[in-house]
């Protein structure tokens, strides 16, 4: 049966994978909302929903579907981080499914409080970790899985997504708002780390700057060594490209450049089926970046 869906954060750059993703699903987005009306890429997907342009406009839309006898029956959120902890509530508290970017939210004690308000909720909190999705972490997972128990994994992780002059000028350059260059750029590979080694035992900074930040997690069977940053001056000499990923597992490349189309799509596919990656399944991640931070603000401090 085809959902009804509404949108916060049309105008956002990752908005699209979501419009795609609700229409190869075969569902319906009725509204979506930004402050910003630079959104006619809509047209190619649903030219008939309603667009929104404030938290009033929101608040009447929903009040006057539900008195018309409709449903709301998911809300996509792909705003910037700091709203959305607000946003999921306002959700759950009206019983609308949430599917929402990652990070879920900035803070740990924010996740536990979502936790409390979907227990008396008919609604559920799903995050977008489409990492886990990708046949060769998939791959990788289970290869690991196989080793011996004694077995020691060394990981070296590089993510550079350069940014330009506009970064500066944007709430992804206010570590209140964003969470800073771990959250922006790097919390979707933590995740990642976490769903193919478990719990970690060691997390330490090794450096960081504005742009930069390099440092070191160690599993029960792995120690890895990552690398973040959003300076372009960082990129290795022989790539043409603004973004550079690599994982190497005891020295050898992990083929990781392909892949990453349709996981979006993939990741409503899990959700409609009722097993998409709830609340629990964001602890490891925000946990992780949430300490780095306060490292972080403990070197800057000194």
């Amino acid at each position: 049966m085809m959902k009804n869906f509404i949108l916060l954060g049309g105008a956002g750059y990752i908005a699209p994978k979501h419009f795609k993703a609700i229409k190869d699903t075969k569902n319906n987005l009725v509204a979506f909302m930004d402050l910003n009306d630079s959104v006619g890429i809509i047209d190619s997907f649903f030219p008939d929903a309603d667009f929104l342009t404030s938290q009033q406009e929101l608040d009447q839309f929903y009040k006057d579907t539900i008195s018309q006898g409709k449903t709301i029956d998911y809300m996509s959120i792909c705003t910037p981080n700091y709203l959305h902890y607000d946003q999921i509530k306002w959700g759950l508290e009206r019983n609308i499914n949430v599917i929402c970017e990652k990070p879920l939210v900035l803070r740990t004690k924010e996740l536990e409080s979502l936790k409390k308000i979907e227990i008396n909720s008919s609604a559920k909190v799903y995050s977008i970790l489409q990492l886990r999705l990708h046949q060769s972490i998939v791959d990788l997972k289970k290869k690991l899985s196989k080793l011996d128990k004694e077995s020691f994994i060394n990981v070296k992780l590089t993510y550079i997504t350069s940014r330009g002059k506009w970064y500066r000028k944007s709430w992804k350059n206010n570590p209140t708002l964003s969470g800073g260059v771990a959250f922006n750029i790097g919390v979707h590979f933590f995740d990642m780390l976490g769903f193919i080694f478990g719990p970690s035992s060691e997390n330490k900074v090794i450096s960081c700057d504005i742009d930069t930040i390099a440092g070191m997690l160690e599993f029960k069977n792995a120690a890895v060594n990552w690398f973040l940053s959003i300076d372009p001056n960082q990129l290795p000499n022989n790539t043409t490209q603004r973004t550079y990923r690599s994982i190497e597992i005891n020295d050898k490349e992990l083929e990781f450049s392909d892949g990453f189309t349709e996981l979006h799509t993939e990741s409503y596919k899990k959700v409609l089926r009722g097993n998409g990656y709830g609340i629990d399944d964001c602890f490891f991640a925000i946990q992780t970046v949430e300490e780095i931070n306060k490292q972080i603000n403990t070197r800057h401090e000194s």
